[in-house]
């Protein structure tokens, strides 16, 4: 199983990855000296959302995709996803 994440950087940028152990790169993106030069600068990081998928490359056209979309709609993708948490507690 592989995970498409997205980390919202101290900056409020937005960093997109993939990884198969999605705790350990989130810990690493916030502690590891050798990983993710984006992230390094831009400490504390926080995962808003990620999928899992099957395999690598379902996880690389993935990425891929959200990568080129810009920044505000990587935003409603987020978003949705905190509705849809919200929405699911109140049932």
């Amino acid at each position: 199983m592989r995970h498409v994440y997205i980390l919202r950087c101290k900056d409020k940028t937005l960093y997109t990855g993939i990884t198969n152990d999605l705790a350990k790169r989130v810990f690493d993106h916030n502690n590891s000296k050798c990983w993710a030069r984006y992230t390094k600068s831009r400490r504390p990081v926080k995962l808003v959302r990620s999928k899992r998928v099957k395999d690598r490359n379902t996880a690389a056209k993935l990425e891929y995709a959200t990568k080129r979309i810009g920044k505000v709609k990587k935003e409603e993708l987020i978003k949705n996803l905190e509705f849809r948490k919200k929405k699911q507690k109140r049932i």
